[in-house]
């Protein structure tokens, strides 16, 4: 397995962690009150927004040649880190 290939599903499986944790979250906020509803759903929304461009970019590395993912890995681990960081806190805030 090349070191791209271990990269990605790296990834992917934190991606998957995630999603299965924003899906937690987006189910709590159904049985919230209204007005945690609404701190819930927006919470949830931009996680998601987080998490599509996350899904972009690991797209973009599944693309990319063995060569050139190494220069996308930082804008990856940015984009990771900033999801990690949304999911982590909307557990925190909302538990």
């Amino acid at each position: 397995m090349s070191k791209k290939e271990a990269y990605e599903r790296k990834l992917q499986a934190q991606l998957n962690e995630w999603s299965a944790e924003i899906d937690r979250l987006q189910a709590k906020a159904q049985g919230a009150s209204a007005d945690l509803q609404i701190e819930y759903e927006k919470e949830v929304d931009e996680l998601q927004r987080q998490k599509k461009a996350a899904e972009d970019k690991l797209e973009d590395l599944r693309k990319s040649s063995d060569a050139a993912w190494e220069d996308m890995k930082s804008a990856l681990d940015s984009a990771w880190n900033a999801l990690g960081d949304g999911v982590r806190q909307a557990s925190a805030r909302f538990k």
